[in-house]
């Protein structure tokens, strides 16, 4: 192999590196510097990950279009089926065969894309191409052998995911934007009003003064402490938004004390970058310098933050970064940033940073002992131990209610578990059939939000007609009811690195049920659940696979038992959604659901056996004070074992606290019901 040089002499080389978008130049100081590389998957045709797209869960072939994008970008109503860019990036690929499951780990922050080819010639085999735009090669190979290996590998390596306090996993009630003091009130009385639980109410840009964050506006939120006080006596939460661009305003001190502390990126001049956002001309916050996360944390303080309270908490919201009228609305790739670093090298972790930063900034608040909650929109390789993250601005149609759960187990696989979509879509208006079927969903994954844009009718769930109201308040009653097992499913995912939603039946459960590997409208809550959403309109019945050959599965509704292993097609009215147990589970839920989250402490818990054909059934109960680190830090947490083998239910203790009044327990199979305590 010969190779031919060929050198370029040039008096003026200021245009050898620069590219230009449109109207914007993009000044490459270090010249080229991309990487890749090619890996082939022998005997895997089955791959998964690489969020954030709005597409079906298996990878495409990408021979017959564009290459799959990770590079962070604030895109409003995105496009369906495709393969650009989103608010977040995951550098995980998952492939799976019967006999094997194996991870492929690119740690590269900067813009990647990834080419898939399936090869079904005499041995399957695919190809994976990464290229990136800079960095250095560092592919992580995650050996499994099995779903649960890959998990905890990946787990071990970026973080395990944060243990939420319990209140994070109620129903979140949000809106662009609630008025005034008067109007969140208002709404949060309406739930008590209808008798429909929630937890927490959230305030968007329009909360501030001027969009200028951690202010309040003077008129339409005088009183903010008040406020917050008040939604406490009924142990509720408040989050507001915090965005990483600051106001340009040198009558501000928060602005002057970042600008005067050297806290704002740089263009490639050496200037303060300066961009445009809600406040009209921004600058933005280098979370990248160690000292402006640890200053950006501090601003969270109740000294510092006037009008907060212990109980509210935080949302990051326009951190790929979003930059009006900037390329693809976006930073220019050539700003700087700490250490002289090219916003290119980063800049899938900026949102990441932030994230950071507030989360650490809520537990300084609390002197160490709270758990915090922040709702992230952009995100990366272990944003799972900093909270949650949402799917962003999804659109009122079924294409998107359908589109969200591929979306989300896509996150779940790639190990972001905390997920969820906003509920009835954030851009336009749902129908009621259409609202009450996005809840149903939501209510079945981990982050329960609803959400909507100013432009947009107010969707409180009452405004819809006495039928609409009673479906909505039954799903969220029934997610409440639920928490027992859903917190049960995050500390298993706080300790192993196993989501709580597990992809498709396949992954952790039916390894080797070929027929699952394309699932992506049905999936499993932990091992013992199966959901299947109505995501079309007018549906009267829904098709239901049963994976498991040799299994049972019990319908949680009226405990008629199925046999697994083949399709069902079952009879569904605008009140119901085919959810079923597994045989050979045991779960826990709540008597009773009360108003929020606290009041589940008041009710008896119940305990469901669904016995498997060979009459055995095991599970497993979490429970904490539901909001400190105690947990941890003293041990303070109870979890019982509970397995039920020749018709005796004994109950093993990792650790034991007084945390449970009577149990009841109830058999599927016909088993006799009986109490404990």
């Amino acid at each position: 192999m010969s190779l031919n040089w060929t050198f370029l002499l040039q008096d003026d080389t200021s245009s050898l590196w620069k590219e230009t978008f449109r109207e914007f130049v993009d000044f490459k100081a270090n010249g080229p510097s991309s990487v890749g590389v090619d890996l082939r998957l022998h005997g895997f045709d089955h791959v998964y990950g690489l969020p954030e797209h709005a597409d079906r869960l298996q990878l495409r072939d990408t021979r017959d279009g564009e290459p799959y994008r990770l590079y962070n970008l604030d895109v409003f109503a995105y496009k369906l089926s495709s393969r650009l860019g989103l608010y977040g990036s995951v550098p995980l690929l998952v492939s799976h065969r019967p006999d094997r499951t194996l991870g492929l780990f690119w740690l590269n922050a900067s813009e990647t894309f990834v080419n898939v080819h399936y090869s079904m010639r005499t041995q399957p085999h695919t190809d994976v191409h990464w290229l990136s735009e800079s960095g250095v090669i560092d592919c992580l190979v995650l050996l499994g052998p099995g779903p649960q290996q890959v998990f905890s590998q990946y787990a071990q390596i970026t973080g395990f995911q944060a243990l939420p306090p319990l209140f994070a996993l109620g129903y979140h009630q949000c809106r662009w934007n609630y008025d005034d003091e008067a109007d969140v009130k208002a709404v949060d009385a309406g739930f008590d009003r209808h008798d429909i639980p929630y937890d927490v109410i959230w305030l968007d840009i329009e909360h501030t003064n001027g969009k200028r964050y951690f202010t309040w506006d003077p008129v339409h939120f005088p009183e903010p402490a008040a406020l917050q006080r008040h939604l406490d006596t009924k142990n509720r939460k408040l989050v507001v938004i915090s965005d990483p661009h600051i106001k340009v305003d040198p009558d501000w001190s928060l602005y002057c004390e970042a600008r005067d502390g050297g806290h704002f990126i740089r263009d490639r001049q050496g200037q303060i970058f300066k961009g445009v956002c809600w406040p009209g001309e921004s600058s933005y916050l280098d979370f990248s310098r160690p000292d402006t996360r640890a200053w950006y944390s501090s601003c969270f303080s109740l000294s510092k933050y006037k009008g907060s309270t212990p109980s509210l908490f935080v949302w990051n919201d326009m951190n790929e970064p979003s930059v009006f009228y900037g390329p693809e609305q976006t930073m220019p790739k050539d700003a700087v940033h700490y250490g002289g670093w090219e916003h290119r090298e980063l800049h899938n972790l900026y949102g990441f940073y932030q994230h950071m930063a507030t989360f650490e900034g809520l537990i300084t608040r609390s002197g160490g002992s709270q758990r915090p909650f922040v709702l992230s929109r952009s995100f990366f390789a272990g944003s799972q131990r900093l909270g949650a993250v949402w799917t962003g601005d999804n659109v009122a149609s079924w294409k998107y209610l359908k589109i969200s759960i591929p979306m989300l187990l896509s996150l779940s696989v790639s190990g972001i578990v905390f997920c969820g979509a906003d509920v009835g879509g954030f851009v336009e208006d749902p129908d009621p059939e259409l609202l009450v079927r996005w809840y149903q969903a939501a209510a079945l994954q981990p982050f329960f939000r609803g959400h909507a844009h100013k432009a947009t009718k107010r969707r409180e769930p009452w405004l819809f007609g006495e039928q609409v109201t009673a479906a909505i308040r039954s799903v969220i009653k029934q997610r409440y009811c639920l928490l027992p097992f859903w917190y049960t499913l995050f500390h298993q995912a706080h300790t192993s690195g196993l989501p709580p939603l597990r992809s498709v039946p396949l992954w952790v459960e039916f390894p080797k049920e070929e027929d699952t590997f394309t699932v992506d409208d049905q999936y499993m809550i932990g091992g013992a659940l199966l959901a299947c959403p109505v995501t079309e309109p007018g549906a009267s019945e829904v098709q239901v696979f049963l994976p498991g050959c040799g299994e049972v599965w019990y319908d949680v509704q009226s405990a008629v038992a199925f046999k697994g292993g083949r399709t069902l097609f079952l009879p569904v009215t605008l009140d119901t959604v085919p959810v079923f147990q597994r045989g050979g589970s045991i779960i826990c839920r709540s008597t009773g659901s009360g108003s929020c989250t606290a009041d589940l402490c008041h009710f008896p818990l119940t305990i469901t056996v669904a016995l498997n054909l060979q009459g055995v059934a095991e599970g497993e109960l979490y429970l904490d004070d539901g909001h400190s680190f105690s947990y941890r830090d003293t041990k303070a947490f109870s979890l019982r074992r509970f397995s039920l083998k020749s018709g005796h239910l004994p109950c093993s203790f990792h650790r034991h606290l007084s945390m449970l009044s009577s149990v009841s327990v109830t058999c599927c199979n016909g088993g006799k019901t009986q109490s404990s305590e």
